[in-house]
């Protein structure tokens, strides 16, 4: 699999632009590019591989999304997290993804959960290795196969749009707590899961949130 969790077979049959957003939109979810670190657009060509125009539309679309802001013609950033935008975050996370995972419940295939339980295996291993950036990456796959079985787009959408305005600012203090572990609550889901209980399951996810939330608000705190 490549970046964008695509097979590489796969990822060949998506248009440039959207495989050029896929990859920005990455490099924002999972750390690597930290908030108000500005990145040129001619590094951002080069680091993607990519033409002008596919990644200026994966800027403006970007954007538009919240993740990036234009500095200027040549320049953009990850917005910095403030705390009205913290708290808009966290009040919608609680709302929507718990109630996601209230709605997979019921349609979660045995399949599906070992599935689930095969990409749990991986976080603790980039936990040991310190590697924030692969933990981000498990642990978003780990929520959003859970998610899309719920089959609610709607609600996944906007999960998917939180996380990614969410997701940098999580990486910037994750290096702090990684060598003290970073506790999950994804076994009590998992077992959830296979009891086929979806308040357990729902609530689950939400302590599960709540944690990293706790440690991004410490951060939060510290820096202010």
């Amino acid at each position: 699999m490549d970046d964008t969790g695509q097979d590489r077979g796969e990822a060949r049959k998506i248009p440039t632009h959207e495989l050029t957003y896929l990859r920005l939109r990455d490099m924002v979810l999972y750390g690597v590019l930290l908030p108000g670190q500005p990145v040129t657009i001619q590094g951002l060509i080069r680091d993607l591989d990519a033409g002008m125009t596919p990644v200026r539309e994966a800027i403006r679309r970007l954007t538009a999304e919240g993740a990036l802001a234009l500095q200027d013609n040549r320049r953009v950033t990850v917005p910095r997290m403030t705390p009205d935008l913290f708290g808009q975050l966290v009040h919608a996370r609680l709302a929507i993804e718990p109630k996601l995972a209230e709605l997979a419940a019921p349609r979660l295939t045995p399949e599906r959960i070992a599935r689930l339980e095969a990409i749990d295996a991986l976080i603790e291993p980039a936990i040991r290795a310190g590697d924030v950036q692969e933990y981000l990456r498990q642990n978003h796959a780990f929520h959003f196969t859970l998610y899309e079985a719920a089959g609610a787009t709607v609600l996944e959408d906007i999960a998917r749009s939180l996380w990614l305005r969410f997701g940098p600012s999580l990486r910037a203090v994750l290096g702090r707590y990684i060598e003290n572990g970073l506790p999950d609550r994804h076994a009590d889901a998992l077992a959830a899961m296979k009891a086929g209980d979806p308040q357990a399951l729902a609530e689950a996810i939400r302590l599960d949130l709540t944690q990293g939330v706790e440690q991004v608000r410490d951060a939060l705190a510290e820096t202010a």
